[in-house]
């Protein structure tokens, strides 16, 4: 059976997808510097015994390539990535440094290792620039210029992945990923607005909308966007780029609303200058997900909301 690397394993959409895969029957190793993600967020993984082994690792160190070798997986789920819009524009070197030396340090490891495929994590929210039309189509890859140092790495990363198909024998289908939410979201990230929103109603804040709570973004739950790893992960869809998405626009005062109605929170929102964090407007055409992976997203908002919810009432780790 196939022994499947999945790097950012301590992340929110890593651990799940460390979960699936478990849950599968498959072989897993884990990497992650534990830099943002949490070994909390493992707990489920590790019960899985001898088929579940992790490494706290960066993803541009030496001892990259020995893991891989040792281990000889398929499939590697590359998450691993420094995702932050702001982080990237207050040093775009350190986003560089490893979102493309990373990749790159991966991707010499995957083609010396014989590993079959990698499944990448592309960010639809940045690739493509600020749209011109909605919901944007995988082709404006092509037409769309990144408006922060963060988008630039994780698309140069997509040519890289070209490359060492090429050359080097390593497919890849890598998904380009919109607002992703649920159970583990970190709240103290810049992408994190559902966790922030509803650890802070649930303690008793008002939260904090940066703008006037008019920008849009694609929500999509966690569960959904794991299934889109899991088909991902199989030959097909060789050397492309899908967006995961709902397609639909979300602003961010729904979110509120619909997570107060939840929580059954009655206080107003406060309202702060907005912060340099990304297009105006986004939503993803999800149509060549669906023909290339027969895959669409069957949660819907209010459902994911209620289950995020029910998590963070139960969630007793403070730091996560």
């Amino acid at each position: 059976m196939t022994t499947y690397m999945v790097t950012g394993a301590g992340g929110f959409i890593g651990s799940h997808v460390c979960d699936r895969l478990l849950a599968e029957g498959k072989t897993v190793i884990g990497v992650d510097d534990l830099s943002k993600g949490h070994i909390a967020n493992l707990e489920e993984a590790r019960g899985y015994g001898h088929r579940f082994n992790f490494y706290d690792l960066d993803i541009r160190s030496e001892g990259l390539a020995q893991v891989v070798a040792g281990h000889a997986p398929g499939v590697i789920v590359h998450l691993a990535a420094q995702s932050g819009v702001r982080p990237s524009l207050a040093d775009p070197v350190h986003d560089a440094s490893v979102n493309i030396i990373g990749s790159l340090n991966l991707l010499e490891a995957a083609a010396a290792g014989g590993v079959r495929k990698i499944v990448y994590a592309a960010s639809g929210g940045t690739l493509y620039g600020d749209p011109t039309t909605l919901p944007v189509k995988e082709r404006q890859r092509t037409s769309g210029r990144p408006t922060s140092p963060y988008g630039i790495s994780k698309r140069a990363v997509l040519d890289y992945l070209d490359y060492y198909r090429r050359t080097r024998g390593v497919d890849y289908t890598a998904l380009a990923l919109a607002n992703v939410y649920g159970p583990r979201q970190d709240p103290h990230g810049e992408a994190g607005v559902v966790a922030i929103f509803g650890r802070a109603m649930l303690a008793g804040e008002r939260p904090i909308i940066h703008g006037d709570g008019s920008q849009t973004r694609d929500y999509v739950f966690i569960d959904d966007t794991v299934h889109a790893f899991a088909l991902a992960s199989g030959e097909i869809a060789s050397g492309e780029l899908l967006n995961v998405a709902t397609g639909i626009e979300t602003s961010v005062t729904a979110i509120y609303r619909t997570l107060a109605a939840i929580v059954d929170y009655r206080e107003e929102p406060l309202f702060e200058p907005q912060a340099d964090t990304g297009v105006a407007r986004s939503s993803l055409d999800i149509e060549q997900a669906a023909s290339r992976l027969g895959w669409r997203p069957w949660t819907t908002l209010e459902d994911g909301l209620a289950e995020t919810v029910a998590f963070l009432r139960g969630d007793a780790r403070a730091d996560v």
